[in-house]
């Protein structure tokens, strides 16, 4: 779990670009909406949907493609985007995203993330699941756990990149910034969108 959340990938890019051009509580929004994405992918592996999805390529293939587009619009919206716009004086944010926003964007990235469907879908539907004999308490407690331990670390990762000295670094740069996220974005759903 923790190796998964420690290799960056779409929810990683998000908090990074939500902690620099929206600030703190956009990127704490953003993390909590992450962790409860994760929630999307405990309830259809306990529920058994997770082992139907593995079998069947072609519900894996609307999951794939559905992360793809939005990890794309995601990317589109950046490259547009006129760069980050920061106070030269103290760093505030001028850019304002709603907390309600920033906590669908953390969430639809996540829960529309392939690379986290694969990740649940293997470890629990294979390891948790389909071991008849582990309790359901203990299942739920695993589900608990994952969207803790993704709250938590990209909350952590929030808190260092919104700092007023890592905001400073990033602005020196902003146009470029803001462009070379969508470039990552873009790239990481063409990425999934092309994967088998």
């Amino acid at each position: 779990m923790f190796l998964a959340l420690l290799s960056p990938g779409p929810d990683f890019a998000v908090v990074l670009k939500q902690s620099i051009k929206y600030g703190k509580r956009s990127s704490l929004f953003t993390s909590l909406g992450i962790g409860l994405g994760v929630s999307v992918h405990i309830i259809y592996t306990l529920l058994g949907i997770g082992f139907i999805i593995s079998k069947s390529i072609i519900l894996y293939s609307i999951v794939k493609y559905l992360g793809a587009i939005y990890l794309i619009y995601l990317g589109y919206q950046s490259l547009k985007s006129r760069g980050l716009v920061l106070k030269k004086d103290n760093c505030k944010e001028i850019e304002y995203m709603s907390d309600k926003k920033s906590f669908f964007i953390g969430f639809l990235c996540n829960a529309l993330n392939p690379k986290a469907t694969l990740f649940f879908i293997s470890m629990f539907t294979v390891v948790i699941v389909i071991a008849i004999e582990t309790p359901i308490e203990v299942k739920i407690f695993y589900g608990v756990f994952a969207m803790f331990a993704a709250t938590l670390w990209f909350t952590i990762l929030s808190l260092i990149l919104s700092k007023d000295k890592v905001r400073k670094f990033f602005n020196s740069f902003a146009k470029v910034f803001d462009k070379l996220m969508g470039v990552i974005l873009i790239t990481l759903g063409i990425s999934v969108a092309v994967s088998k």
